[in-house]
């Protein structure tokens, strides 16, 4: 018989199948001294050899005593003599001794072959190949683009065209959703416009991420495209159902246990899709945990982190690399996140010169032109406020106490409700008086109507944070109460970085909701997205929202000549007809108009105000759009004119809070003087009752209405209306006799939020009084309260008016 070498590594697998074959005992019986290796090896070798050589039947049955002996003696071949002299046994015996036993066959043929098998699988394990990194970064690329594509697909969709609409063959496939996938990458060469690399550079940090913290190509690749593929189709769903793409806010639903829910957000005609997006999926996870299997390079950096194999110089260096670099992709990673929202720093710059141009006001927009990645990831870190030094639940339920005190002084002397009345507060897009602009004259009053109105009910000026823009902010302020100068600069969207965010904000039409009224509405003439008003007045306590489109669509919405936008009276008609449909019913009513909506592009016939400009200096352009405006301003004024008019012909309690929101951004000669500034900013607004309401008539001093800004409104609602308040509007209240308006730092000296007296006019802070620095802390605190903090001031009752009899209810 061959013997074994133990000194030859060949014989390693033969060493083990001797253990496992139970012919040596363990590893010390084979890796012992030489001698002794050579002996026990040598003899279980002849064992085995023998044990597998199968056994000749023969017409002699052994006897016992021979069976005894020969299991005994695994390597004899011929029965003894004995056997051959031995008792023949019963039928029985020898059928059972005739049939080899389970145990037998096992370690006589199956075990070998499966030993053999696998000794043939290990051989071609340890031959599969290390796929090289070459390949990694070619599937990086294709998987990182598809993934761009892919995400920018969900927010694309087909055109509808009408069935005789004149549209050439080449317009119709730029319009598809393969072209505009096509545009979308093209446009890096055709326009310099680099949106789609980087979208490519964020996803792709986003993977590298992934792989360096696995440290397994094919497990990361596997889990970022099934990701991408998840969050493109829920995506695509949303925008079918809602209009509006995912933004983070939309993971505290999943978080909540609503997963569910979603699930039945899925379209019935859109099952195809989902399975075969599963069916795919399953295909792709297959295929990268079978690629991760047979590649051999396993981690991209090797690491053996056994205490038995760590310690070497090789070893610990490759783990400190692996580190090192999943904490600083990840770190990058983070701080780009992090800082895309933020003014000036590096991540925002970086997008800026790629040609990232954020459309906060409009998420749907924001996706289509910029990515979805890019709308998502923007939204997740944005700075807020911080938080005051002594803001404590004891702090907070001090001014609670403070303010409780302050209304119960003033709805002494106030018998009314402001929920026994239906308040319409109404926003007037871009209107304004343009006859205040430096420069800008007319020889036609373009709002003799309003003019009019203002020097008979209570009105005057409005402070708006924005010029050109910033809609949702005003109006955020108006519903609220807060005031947008008190957050970070880098607050540019309350309804996008904010609301969504919040888990129970207060709004003044919760009023209307708990103190047996009827509820509250909203009305807008335009897609029910914008702004992410859907899903925040929802969160607001809105019963119902009317838009342009949705299940509760406005109707007749027509536009004026060729105007983009529905008109003001249309609107108004909407309005009218759901008053008179609710006869009895005290609401609370929400509006936002669109009809002055830039841009200003000679959309009427027969403008009258063309002719009627007088102003100098303005250049062509602006000329154009100043005339449009004006023009825009007057339809406004006649048709809020018709609307009061039928408000006062009601049996019923009504009040309108109307205001414009900004001014239009189209005067860029008076913009180049900065003394113009605060101007810019100031718009047009008036409280009026009908002939039914008990405030019918009446018009506040000077001191207390002549200038305001909107988070001041409904504080001057209830004066106004001469009705009760919570300690929240007693505060405001207190707050808007000290300081008139707030307005953002850039009014005033960059660095605290500009305040402004009953006569408009900036106030040096620090000349400020202490009682209204005071004052201005507390609002800090309050903000941050019912903003972002612990919400003491909700549950103390420091929104809900008390009852006459000074009860509170909650």
């Amino acid at each position: 018989m061959e013997q074994m070498n133990v000194n030859n590594p060949e014989d390693d697998e033969r060493k083990e199948i001797l253990i496992e074959n139970g012919s040596v005992n363990s590893a010390e019986d084979v890796d012992g001294d030489e001698t002794t290796q050579k002996g026990n090896i040598n003899e279980a070798a002849e064992s085995v050899d023998d044990a597998d050589t199968p056994s000749v039947p023969t017409n002699d049955i052994p006897s016992d005593a021979e069976t005894d002996a020969t299991s005994n003696s695994p390597g004899t071949d011929a029965p003894s003599d004995a056997a051959n002299n031995a008792e023949e046994p019963s039928g029985d015996i020898i059928s059972n001794r005739q049939t080899p036993s389970l145990e037998s066959a096992w370690r006589s043929t199956v075990k070998p072959a499966l030993l053999r098998f696998g000794r043939g699988v290990a051989r071609i394990w340890r031959k599969r190949p290390k796929l090289s990194f070459a390949l990694y970064a070619i599937v990086f690329v294709l998987m990182t683009t598809a993934a761009v594509l892919f995400m920018q697909w969900s927010v694309c969709d087909e055109p509808q065209y009408a069935a005789n609409a004149d549209v050439d063959e080449t317009a119709r496939i730029l319009d598809s959703v393969a072209g505009q996938l096509t545009q979308f990458v093209s446009r890096m060469w055709l326009e310099s416009d680099w949106r789609f690399l980087l979208n490519f550079l964020t996803l792709g940090l986003i993977y590298l991420a992934v792989v360096a913290v696995i440290n397994r190509f094919w497990v990361s690749t596997a889990l970022f495209g099934t990701v991408m593929v998840v969050y493109a189709i829920a995506n695509k769903f949303k925008i079918e159902a809602r209009n509006e793409p995912i933004i983070p806010a939309d993971m505290n639903f999943v978080s909540g246990g609503n997963t569910g829910e979603l699930l039945s957000f899925i379209p019935a005609d859109s099952m195809p899709l989902v399975d075969s997006s599963i069916t795919g999926l399953a295909w792709f996870i297959g295929a990268c945990f079978a690629l991760q299997f047979l590649d051999r390079r396993n981690g991209l950096i090797p690491v053996h982190w056994r205490p038995s194999r760590f310690v070497s110089v090789k070893n610990i260096t490759a783990a400190v690399v692996r580190v090192v670099a999943a904490v600083v992709t990840v770190a990058v990673l983070c701080s780009f996140v992090w800082n895309l929202s933020i003014q000036g720093s590096w991540s925002q710059q970086l997008a800026t010169r790629l040609s990232d141009a954020p459309e906060l006001w409009n998420g749907m927009g924001d996706a289509r032109n910029n990515g979805p990645a890019m709308t998502f990831l923007r939204l997740i870190h944005t700075e807020v406020m911080d938080e005051p030094e002594d803001y404590s639940e004891n702090t907070m339920l001090q001014i609670a106490e403070q303010y409780a005190d302050a209304a119960d002084q003033i709805n002494a002397n106030r018998p009314n409700n402001l929920t026994d009345s239906t308040v319409i507060m109404l926003l007037s897009e871009s209107f304004s008086d343009p006859t205040r602009v430096p420069g800008v004259t007319f020889s036609q009053d373009p709002m003799p109507y309003i003019r009019m109105l203002k020097d008979t009910t209570t009105s005057g000026l409005m402070l708006s944070p924005g010029y050109g823009g910033g809609t949702a902010n005003i109006e955020f302020q108006a519903l609220t109460g807060l005031s947008t100068a008190l957050y970070d600069p880098t607050m540019s969207s309350t309804y996008q970085q904010l609301v969504p965010n919040m888990d129970d904000p207060t709004t003044f039409n919760q009023l209307w909701e708990a103190d047996n009224a009827d509820g509250s509405v909203a009305f807008h003439p335009y897609d029910r997205n914008m702004y992410f008003r859907d899903r925040n007045y929802d969160s607001f306590g809105f019963d119902r929202f009317y838009a342009a489109d949705g299940d509760d669509q406005m109707t007749d919405l027509n536009k004026i000549d060729a105007a983009w936008y529905a008109s003001d009276r249309s609107t108004y008609r909407n309005l009218l007809d759901y008053l008179n449909a609710h006869e009895n019913a005290d609401q609370f009513i929400q509006v936002v108009m669109m009809q002055n909506h830039m841009p200003y592009d000679d959309w009427y016939q027969n403008n009258e105000f063309a002719a009627a400009n007088t102003s100098t200096g303005l250049s062509e352009d602006e000329r154009a759009s100043v005339d449009t405006y004006a023009k825009g301003v007057s339809y406004t004024d006649q048709a809020t004119a018709e609307f009061l008019a039928e408000l006062d012909q009601m049996d019923r309690p009504i009040s309108v809070i109307f205001y414009g929101d900004h001014l239009p951004g189209i005067y860029s000669t008076a913009g180049t003087d900065p003394a113009n500034v605060v101007t810019l900013h100031e718009t047009d607004y008036f409280i009026w009752s009908n002939a039914t309401s008990a405030s019918a008539g009446t018009k506040l001093p000077e001191e207390t209405a002549a200038y305001t800004s909107s988070n001041f409104f409904m504080a001057e609602l209830a004066e106004h209306m001469n009705a009760r308040v919570s300690p929240f509007l007693a505060f405001l209240t207190k707050l808007h006799n000290e300081i008139a308006a707030i307005g953002p730092a850039s009014l005033g000296d960059g660095t605290y939020p500009a305040c402004f007296d009953a006569q408009g006019q900036l106030i040096d802070t620090d000349a400020m009084s202490d009682e209204d620095h005071a004052l201005l802390h507390d609002y800090q605190l309050i903000q941050y309260d019912l903003s972002v903090g612990e919400g003491y001031l909700r549950d103390a009752g420091f929104t809900t008016v008390p009852a006459a009899d000074g009860t509170r209810h909650e």
